[in-house]
């Protein structure tokens, strides 16, 4: 009956279930090498849809306008619609697949509980333990994702020198970084290239850093803070 009652909610638990499974089989081809870049394809397809859904609940009224792209740019929900389709396509790269992976894991942890809740309070008690564990590692889980996101933007231009990637994926895949880091809901992103940036900068002002290295690095931070979009 909660099942029913929720049949939106209960599709993407479904979908996010099938994006575990078949992310798991990509990062552990257990059924070979050629079934894992179809697992790879399926696990974004799948997230794809799920990201779709939960647009449409958020935004449930589509108008064909500049101000309704506008809203739907501020959800995470639309940034991981558009993050599978720039990787649905291309080569397979196992980092690209991690966030897709854990979102989905966390995601779907969550609606488990709910759905266990309505089953019984004290139904399935290894399963409510391993989900407590899960939730209690949630910051850190986001901060992962959030460091894959960043160091997906040279992974995606070194792909492009190494005949992996489209010319088009580094610029496309630099807007939907802007958008991560703007998000109003998810703020790790821009904690993460805070966080990186002091660490670097005080690592380069120790006097064993080489001059060149301190000016290569300092050039660099100030090319990507020019970069960064402004959050209100």
């Amino acid at each position: 009956q909660f099942l029913m009652a929720n049949k939106l909610d209960t599709a993407m638990w479904i979908s996010r279930l099938f994006t575990v499974y078949c992310s798991a089989l990509f990062v552990l081809p257990l059924l070979g090498l050629h079934e894992a870049a179809s697992f790879y394809q399926r696990a974004l397809l799948a997230n794809a849809l799920t990201s779709a859904l939960r647009l449409h609940q958020r935004l449930a009224h589509f108008q064909l306008s500049r101000a309704f792209l506008a809203q739907a740019l501020l959800e995470d929900s639309c940034h991981y619609l558009l993050y599978s389709l720039i990787f649905v396509n291309s080569y397979p790269v196992t980092m690209s697949i991690f966030p897709v992976l854990l979102f989905s894991l966390l995601h779907a942890a969550t609606y488990t509980k709910k759905v266990l809740d309505a089953r019984s309070s004290n139904s399935l008690p290894l399963l409510r333990n391993l989900l407590e564990k899960l939730n209690a590692n949630q910051q850190n889980i986001l901060k992962f994702i959030a460091c894959n996101e960043i160091f997906l933007m040279p992974a995606t231009v070194f792909m492009l020198f190494s005949g992996q990637g489209s010319l088009l994926q580094p610029f496309i895949y630099y807007r939907f970084l802007t958008l991560r880091y703007s998000s109003r809901r998810n703020p790790y992103c821009r904690t993460l290239f805070t966080e990186l940036r002091i660490v670097v900068e005080h690592l380069i002002m120790k006097p064993s850093c080489p001059v060149f290295v301190r000016r290569l690095c300092l050039s660099s931070i100030s090319f990507i803070s020019r970069l960064a979009p402004t959050v209100a």
